[in-house]
């Protein structure tokens, strides 16, 4: 009897490897399109824009001083910028900055003149005090619950009052004394508004420091684990909370942030005037968060970048200093920043729309 043959095993053939099944999450987007996603692009096409107008517009700007003169006034507007910006993507943002500004650089020169001090216990009494102000801003926000615009509203009018009345109390002027001839002055001066040559060019130490706190800034907020922070509290702090993020820590370095920024630009403006006028300031607030709007940062937080800001800024200095050279009225420059803020507006509207349609 023959045996029985085995029947062999049935082998299950993989199917050839193709494309798999994809949905709108996971489909890769175009590299155009995760370009135009990122904050800074639409403000460097603005910049540039800007740039190439005044170029055309303003035969002047094509010198090198004309725009050692641009990069001075962007770096005086970008320098206090960059800590607005990172508040702003934080979800809060500042209308103190402008006097608290003015009120750092008051407290070094009272402090330095009436004291008969070397003026660098001036610059730290003024450090301190600066500090101080965004401390006070983030812990009455954080323990009140109430918005950033009331809080700071309120201090801008505190400061604003102080500024004057204490400077005619003090100097019975409403401007400080000059402090040029007093110790300290010409180091102090050095650090905070010196010039140094760069082909026959003479470049404010500002733009340096500028470009330094911006490179800065963008590691902190790309590399380190406080950035991520950052942008959590500024999308959705309830949640950042519920995940382990200290809140209460990053609202309040932010405003302290911006307390440091305020103190530099105030030691800028003292060391390369010598004194200080106290109702000077008003205003400046606007700039420094139109800037940041334009630089690609959202009212509304938890997006934004640091080197958007940094072409907003140019873009003020840009047409500040570009009016002036082409000979236009001066009083068109609100108006130009106005039309300014809302188109960049509306374009960083149109990029996020296009950057993230399926």
């Amino acid at each position: 009897m023959g045996m029985a043959r085995q029947a062999a095993p049935a082998v299950d053939t993989p199917p050839a490897p193709g494309p798999g099944p994809t949905d709108g999450r996971t489909a890769r987007r175009p590299p155009a399109l995760r370009l135009l996603a990122r904050p800074e692009v639409g403000v460097l096409l603005g910049a540039v824009a800007v740039f190439v107008f005044f170029l055309v517009a303003a035969p002047p700007v094509r010198d090198g001083s004309s725009m050692a003169n641009v990069l001075y006034q962007s770096s005086t507007i970008g320098i206090m910028t960059l800590p607005v910006a990172l508040l702003m993507i934080g979800g809060e943002f500042d209308l103190s900055s402008g006097v608290a500004v003015i009120t750092s650089a008051l407290t070094a020169s009272m402090v330095s003149y009436q004291l008969t001090m070397n003026v660098w216990v001036g610059v730290l009494v003024a450090l301190a005090v600066s500090l101080g102000v965004g401390l006070f801003n983030g812990w009455m926000l954080v323990k009140t619950g109430l918005p950033s615009f009331l809080v700071t509203l309120g201090t801008f009018l505190m400061l604003q009052g102080v500024n004057l009345a204490v400077t005619k109390l003090i100097t019975g002027n409403v401007a400080t004394d000059d402090i040029s001839d007093m110790d300290g002055f010409d180091q102090a001066k050095a650090i905070f508004a010196s010039s140094f040559g760069v082909g026959g060019v003479q470049v404010k130490i500002t733009v340096v420091w500028w470009l330094v706190f911006a490179a800065l800034a963008t590691w902190v907020l790309l590399r380190t684990k406080y950035g991520n922070w950052v942008f959590a509290v500024g999308g959705n702090q309830d949640s950042a909370r519920a995940v382990g993020v200290p809140v209460t820590f990053t609202k309040i370095s932010l405003f302290m942030l911006v307390g440091f920024g305020a103190w530099f630009v105030g030691m800028h403006q003292l060391f390369s005037f010598n004194t200080v006028q106290s109702g000077e300031g008003v205003g400046q607030e606007l700039i420094y968060i139109a800037a940041a709007v334009i630089g690609g940062c959202l009212l509304t937080g938890g997006y934004g970048s640091a080197i958007g800001p940094v072409f907003g800024a140019f873009m003020f200095g840009m047409v500040q200093q570009g009016i002036v050279y082409a000979g236009w009225n001066p009083d068109w420059f609100k108006a130009f920043l106005g039309v300014m803020l809302l188109g960049a507006t509306l374009i960083n509207l149109w990029v996020r729309k296009t950057a993230t349609r399926r």
